[in-house]
């Protein structure tokens, strides 16, 4: 029997032999997998933040506004109910991350120890493009996570951001599940440049549109060169800002507990928005959740991922 650790691996090997004269035909069956048109309502998992980007948890249904591409929309389901999370640990183990690697298994620890009973996670190491794999398969166990994050190791090779990030999304997008609402969610730990990977940023980028995974980055990119850090950081914050996920980027491994603290914060304390839209055409569609307030209270921002790409069957 194949090792689990290796299947994510033969996945993308398939796909780099691919290349040839069926690349167009393995990328059509490709989209047509992972883009997936809501079949009734729209679901948004919504982070409400003040001013000090402190969660706010008690925004009543009636505050907020749902947009699609600028025409408002009727919420059809609201809860503030915390809700079972399927999750990725995404760990970058090139040379670049030797120094930061104990300290990025202390948080990823951190983070496993706080699952609830319904959670479950999955666990990834990465290095270039064929040192992709799944060190321990989706588990609701938390020791199994833990041990897994304990045999992490560095090694030489060329960062395949993208790639990582691609697959680790398709695996959580096609994980089935029991639980009507569920949040998704990756926590990558990567430098954040990438110099090895098949798939573009583009391709990534409409897989994500067509998904709701939450993306939470945690980029160690202090090490680069000016150019090559913009270019990390700017990877690393769309990923999250498109998503309704969240960037971090630390200054030293000493903040690596408490960005872990404010991760598991951010994805439990979220409202759970559900719409029927008003326009079911194909393509991407723009959404805007607003918050109407009143002049006795603090401005409140709501963060949920940029919009959704709608194809039918």
């Amino acid at each position: 029997m194949t090792s689990p650790r290796y299947k994510l691996l033969a996945i993308l090997t398939l796909a780099l032999l691919s290349r040839g004269n069926s690349f167009a035909q393995n990328q059509a069956t490709l989209e047509a997998g992972t883009a997936q048109a809501p079949t009734a309502l729209v679901m948004l998992h919504v982070r409400v933040t003040d001013a000090l980007n402190h969660a706010v948890v008690d925004v009543p249904q009636n505050n907020f506004r749902i947009l699609e591409d600028g025409v408002e929309q009727k919420i059809e389901l609201f809860s503030k109910e915390q809700i079972p999370v399927s999750y990725g640990l995404v760990v970058d183990n090139s040379g670049s991350m030797r120094s930061q690697l104990e300290a990025v298994v202390k948080a990823g620890i951190r983070v496993v120890r706080t699952n609830k009973a319904d959670d479950e996670a999955f666990l990834i190491r990465f290095i270039s493009s064929d040192k992709i794999e799944i060190v321990q398969e989706t588990t609701s166990n938390a020791d199994l996570l833990i041990n897994g994050l304990d045999t992490l190791y560095v090694e030489g090779g060329a960062s395949a951001v993208v790639d990582a990030i691609y697959l680790a999304t398709e695996k959580l997008a096609k994980q089935p599940t029991k639980n009507t609402l569920r949040r998704r969610a990756l926590v990558i730990f990567t430098d954040g440049e990438d110099l090895n990977s098949f798939y573009t940023r583009e391709r990534l980028f409409r897989l994500l549109a067509s998904t709701d995974v939450q993306i939470y980055t945690i980029g160690f990119t202090g090490y680069f060169k000016p150019k090559n850090q913009e270019r990390a950081k700017d990877l690393l914050t769309q990923l999250a800002t498109d998503t309704g996920g969240r960037a971090f980027f630390p200054a030293t491994t000493g903040e690596l507990q408490n960005i872990a603290d404010q991760i598991i914060n951010d994805i439990r304390t979220q409202y759970v928005i559900g719409y029927e839209p008003s326009n079911r055409q194909d393509g991407f569609h723009k959404v805007q959740v607003l918050i109407e307030d009143d002049n006795k209270t603090e401005k409140r921002v709501a963060v949920t991922r940029v919009g959704y790409l709608a194809r039918q069957k």
